[in-house]
């Protein structure tokens, strides 16, 4: 038995290193139950920022997203999220100076494009940046509903809320309007992209942000972000709270 049990490992092994492209091998016809497996492969490496850059979701991946993304395994990986981020913001021992900080990313953090994206594939197509300009311009993004919650948990508490986004500063005003409507309101400052940062990867714009935010003398206790970009950089948080997104990539 030993011996079966080892030959068996030895064969696995032997059979996943055969292609240095991949440890996992995709078979070339594969049935619904292996593309289902190579799928949700595909969604834990993108959630937990091992892939190599990537512009589409893989073609075979479609329905696999669409079925995500509009069931309950998107909503109940939304709620954890939340759940986790309030539970550590109620730990914080405030300083009493009014400097404690939480950060929030808007688009498919705050506001869903779920709307769009259902126009739109569900990240099989390329993104079109004008398409995208003009689902925003309409101002009708719905809110997310757990991160509403911890919203509405985070300012309870007393901590100061910045929404930093990569949204354009020519959207601020559709922006402000879609936010009140969806529920969320008070925040202390609203940080969009200048015409002079549209060039900046997210990570350098959000850092940089971030950088000033400490400088004033803000403690950043918490950040909830779709994109490790929102997340990753200098000035990070105490504790980053990455919500799911197997859309699109933003680096």
């Amino acid at each position: 038995m030993m011996i079966y049990v080892i030959f068996l490992v030895v064969s696995l092994f032997s059979s996943a290193f055969s292609d240095p492209s991949s440890i996992l091998q995709y078979p070339s016809e594969p049935n619904g139950e292996e593309v289902n497996l190579y799928c949700t492969s595909w969604r834990f490496a993108s959630e937990t920022n091992n892939l190599a850059p990537w512009s589409t979701i893989p073609a075979e991946c479609a329905e696999y997203v669409k079925d995500y993304v509009l069931g309950k395994g998107y909503a109940t990986d939304l709620e954890r999220v939340s759940e986790e981020a309030s539970i550590f913001a109620s730990t914080v021992d405030f300083s009493g100076d009014g400097k404690d900080a939480w950060i929030f990313d808007i688009d498919e953090t705050l506001l869903s494009n779920l709307p769009y994206y259902i126009d739109h594939g569900f990240g099989v197509e390329l993104f079109d940046h004008s398409e995208f300009d003009k689902w925003v311009e309409r101002g009708v993004a719905p809110a997310i509903a757990p991160s509403l919650k911890l919203y509405q948990r985070v300012l309870d508490l007393g901590y100061r809320v910045f929404l930093l986004t990569g949204r354009k500063e020519s959207h601020r005003l559709v922006t402000v309007e879609n936010l009140i409507n969806a529920g969320f309101q008070n925040w202390d400052k609203l940080i969009l992209r200048s015409p002079d940062e549209q060039h900046k990867m997210a990570t350098l714009y959000k850092s940089e942000k971030r950088d000033e935010m400490v400088k004033e003398g803000y403690r950043i206790r918490g950040n909830s972000g779709d994109q490790w970009s929102d997340l990753l950089g200098s000035s990070m948080s105490q504790r980053s709270f990455k919500l799911a997104n197997p859309m699109y990539y933003i680096p």
